[in-house]
């Protein structure tokens, strides 16, 4: 009877072993960051290589593109502090100037590579609420409405 119960707990224990440790290898892997511009520059070489979500402003007048090939470059910042970013693929309708972006993608000393499908834009004046005229807040407009 004790000899099963040893079977039994070894097994367990390798099987605990085994989860845990594929758990751990899966997250580390996948492990992302969310900081704005100003956070990354700081300090830029303690961010190369990891996959970040990069918070920030598009630079007015600093977007360009190659239309045959899709590939946009341009500037993001925030504090002050700014990156050069680049992506090649179809971009939101609302990625303009002063426009507020979440970039995916990985930091790298010629810049910040944005991964396919990792812009994300807001429109700011979809999405704040606006003041009446007592200076109490109301529900944003319909779209199209403005």
């Amino acid at each position: 009877m004790k000899h099963k119960a040893v079977k039994v707990g070894i097994t367990g224990l390798v099987l605990a072993f085994a989860f845990f440790g594929l758990l751990y290898s899966t997250m580390a892997e996948s492990t992302e960051y969310y900081k704005h511009v100003d956070e990354v520059m700081g300090q830029p070489t303690d961010w190369y290589g990891k996959q970040l979500q990069l918070h920030g402003f598009v630079v007015p007048g600093s977007i360009g593109w190659k239309k045959s090939t899709m590939e946009y470059r341009f500037k993001v910042q925030s504090q002050g502090q700014i990156v050069d970013a680049a992506y090649t693929g179809v971009m939101p309708d609302t990625f303009k100037d002063d426009a507020e972006v979440v970039l995916k993608g990985v930091l790298s000393q010629q810049g910040f590579a944005v991964h396919p499908n990792g812009v994300m834009a807001k429109c700011p004046s979809k999405y704040e609420a606006r003041i009446d005229t007592k200076g109490a807040a109301t529900a944003p407009r319909a779209s199209g409405t403005e």
